[in-house]
């Protein structure tokens, strides 16, 4: 039975983006031809969680409405590395538990953290979107893996632009950050692109 997760934000016992996590969970199931019955924010106030700090919200479900939740402790961390990673047969349009192709990938690497590319266009990493900085502007890549919600609150939000991010292309931006639900659009963790150890140098180099 396939079983699917969501990873939400809770910070000083407040939950965050709850109607697009439960967008997606009801989406998930709607794909699949099922109905959900899993109310998130209802979930989350029966845990009574009275605890300040930043914690990760775990609900894990199969399609039958059967699910576990978990309220996780969680620190932000800072990346030395990355590493450009191709892979075009990738394929992660649900947020499921199984992650084994994505771990793979990134057991194959050495860097921090691996960002996909698939058919030439920039993706994700193993676990978050990116955003890439272009003359004071931030942007995503079309071409994304997951249509994160902290990614969709953005772009609704206008804070953020979508565009094409390529092989060809990525020098053209000079910084980048990761987001996800726990991962905020801040400019705490934002790297310069030479941070990716593999960018490609010259054209001949984009075949690697």
């Amino acid at each position: 039975m396939s079983r699917f997760i969501e990873s939400i934000k809770v910070e000083d016992q407040k939950i965050f983006l709850k109607e697009l996590h439960q967008k997606r969970m009801n989406d998930t199931f709607s794909h699949f031809g099922k109905e959900c019955k899993i109310d998130i924010y209802s979930l989350f106030l029966n845990l009574e969680h009275d605890e300040d700090g930043l914690y990760k919200f775990r609900i894990e479900y199969d399609l039958e409405n059967n699910f576990k939740t978990q309220m996780i402790p969680y620190v932000i961390s800072e990346l030395d590395d990355f590493e450009l990673v191709i892979d075009n047969e990738i394929d992660y349009n649900f947020k499921s538990a199984d992650r084994t192709q994505l771990q793979n990938l990134k057991n194959k690497n050495h860097a921090d953290e691996i960002i996909i590319i698939k058919n030439n266009h920039i993706t994700d990493t193993s676990y978050s979107n990116l955003l890439f900085l272009k003359d004071k502007t931030w942007f995503t890549p079309k071409s994304y893996l997951l249509n994160g919600v902290m990614r969709q609150d953005l772009l609704q939000s206008k804070e953020i632009k979508e565009t094409e991010i390529t092989l060809e292309n990525i020098k053209e931006f000079t910084h980048f950050q990761l987001i996800n639900a726990l991962n905020d659009f801040d400019d705490m963790f934002i790297y310069p692109i030479e941070k990716i150890i593999n960018l490609p140098k010259e054209e001949s180099d984009l075949e690697f």
